[in-house]
């Protein structure tokens, strides 16, 4: 009975998924409006959020705007579709003039 007890529970975890989280990194520089499009690295709304925070960060910026950032993330995916092999942050510069 034992025996029986001990083969079923080695079984189980083998058998059953690990439950540590794997650590990600992005390098967002990377990510072409192909990718940012069809959330193919991230949901479209979370890099859309990072990229406001990293433009407004570098230019001393700490109010967000959400009605603006949606207006903003509306043309850079209107101008990703025109060219989905440039990388979304050149898309952000061309679509909003905002510099480097």
């Amino acid at each position: 009975m034992k025996i029986r007890l001990l083969m079923a529970a080695s079984l189980l975890a083998v058998l059953l998924p690990a439950t540590s989280r794997a650590q990600v990194t992005v390098d967002v520089a990377k990510i072409t409006c192909k990718q940012f499009l069809l959330d193919a690295v991230a949901p479209t709304k979370s890099v859309a959020m990072w990229l406001s925070g990293y433009y407004h960060g570098k230019h001393g910026g700490t109010v967000v705007d959400f009605g603006a950032l949606q207006r903003e993330a509306d043309k850079v995916q209107d101008y990703c579709r025109l060219n989905l092999d440039m990388t979304v942050m050149d898309a952000v510069e061309g679509a909003l003039s905002v510099g480097k």
